[in-house]
């Protein structure tokens, strides 16, 4: 994956976390959706992870 791409895709990413918080937001007032929630949290948390990964690849470790 070119850096471009990365940087492409972790946008994407991005975006989907942030609508993510709105939805389970939303969903958090409704006491019969909380598995729904439940499963929107763990795919927040798989994206979270994503983004670091492509942030660490993006950002090489310089150690002066």
């Amino acid at each position: 994956m070119t850096e471009d791409e990365m940087r492409k895709r972790l946008e994407i990413l991005k975006v989907e976390h942030r609508d993510l918080d709105a939805a389970i937001a939303a969903l958090a007032e409704n006491a019969s959706a909380q598995l729904q929630v439940a499963r929107l949290k763990k795919r927040k948390l798989v994206l979270k992870d994503q983004i670091a990964m492509i942030r660490d690849a993006l950002i090489p470790d310089i150690i002066a």
